[in-house]
């Protein structure tokens, strides 16, 4: 029996992408097609004409190219939603929705996909604020987490760590960064690092930095399992949110999570950590005063919360499952 042919489309690649990249491999022949630029789009006519099904990272304005040319080639086409594309946050510019060209792609998207899974259920709940989307079209997924490759380390009892790629000014205030250095000004006795900051924004965030700030660059994911196994608390400061993977990582690896109450944020947490209200920086302050001084027992509940609810098994059985009706 020939095996199913799945288009894999996204505009950037990034771990958690080409995981579901790997997972979707086990059940077909699966094309990665990165979708940067407006001569990507010359590229999909043919590369879905050869597809069974097609699987797109994020409603980008490239999605609706995809789910268009899916929709006229009559095979059925999955979008995962991640955050930026359905979240808007105008008073920061932030989201598809707040150009209204992109916001008219991205709602063609939303109602025409045979089916949409965001990560977790803020992102359904943005999306149906949108447009109306049929009941059936759109299933709650979120991402997963191995717990096997994420295990605790000796905690550095006064270490705090951020994760957050910020490439332009606009993600680094969407992160949140700006306002975890206030307050790690006020911190001098903790020790905060913050990685993923790209060298061409550094200069943005120099004269803002105290001595007890490290600021590091992108990292390759493997590279990041010393630091959470080192780091006490882990700190999201983020003004919008999809679910955290970087958290949710931090978190298998016995670190206490520290985060805002935007977006997945809160559902990742549960009762293992702390979430404050989001630009408050007093509580973000006395949160992470709390995490520090965590017991073994929190860390434990904070591994066993994303062991619990988020394995990595549950989203290969649940895409294994998407594309087994679909796609038989």
């Amino acid at each position: 029996m020939p095996r199913r042919k799945i288009l894999f489309t996204s505009s950037f690649t990034s771990s958690f992408i080409l995981e579901d990249a790997e997972i979707l491999r086990g059940h077909g022949e699966v094309t990665h097609l990165l979708t940067r630029s407006p001569s990507d789009l010359l590229r999909l006519p043919r590369a879905v004409s050869r597809a069974d099904v097609t699987f797109t990272w994020f409603a980008s304005t490239y999605a609706s190219a995809v789910v268009r040319l899916a929709r006229l080639s009559g095979i059925p086409s999955i979008v995962v939603l991640g955050g930026a594309d359905v979240v808007t946050r105008p008073a920061i510019g932030y989201g598809l929705a707040n150009t209204p060209w992109k916001r008219w792609l991205l709602i063609r998207t939303l109602r025409n996909a045979t089916r949409l899974l965001p990560v977790d259920p803020t992102l359904r709940d943005a999306a149906l604020a949108l447009t109306p989307i049929r009941p059936e079209a759109i299933t709650v997924m979120p991402t997963g987490y191995d717990e096997a490759s994420w295990l605790p380390g000796q905690k550095e009892s006064d270490l705090v760590l951020t994760v957050a790629g910020c490439e332009t000014e606009e993600r680094m205030r969407v992160k949140g960064i700006d306002r975890l250095l206030a307050v790690a000004k006020g911190m001098p006795d903790v020790r905060f690092v913050v990685i993923g900051i790209d060298p061409a924004i550094g200069h943005l965030l120099a004269p803002l930095r105290p001595p007890n700030v490290q600021i590091n660059g992108p990292v390759a994911r493997e590279e990041l399992l010393p630091w959470y196994q080192r780091a006490s608390v882990y700190c999201q400061p983020s003004l919008s949110e999809g679910l955290p993977n970087a958290m949710c990582e931090a978190m298998l690896c016995g670190c206490i999570p520290v985060g805002t109450d935007v977006g997945g944020m809160p559902y990742a947490i549960g009762d293992a950590g702390i979430v404050v209200q989001a630009g408050n920086d007093e509580e973000l302050a006395a949160a992470i005063r709390v995490g520090l001084r965590s017991s073994t027992d929190r860390r434990a509940r904070a591994r066993a919360r994303i062991a619990q609810e988020f394995p990595l098994v549950k989203r290969r059985e649940a895409l294994a499952a998407l594309l087994g009706e679909l796609c038989p």
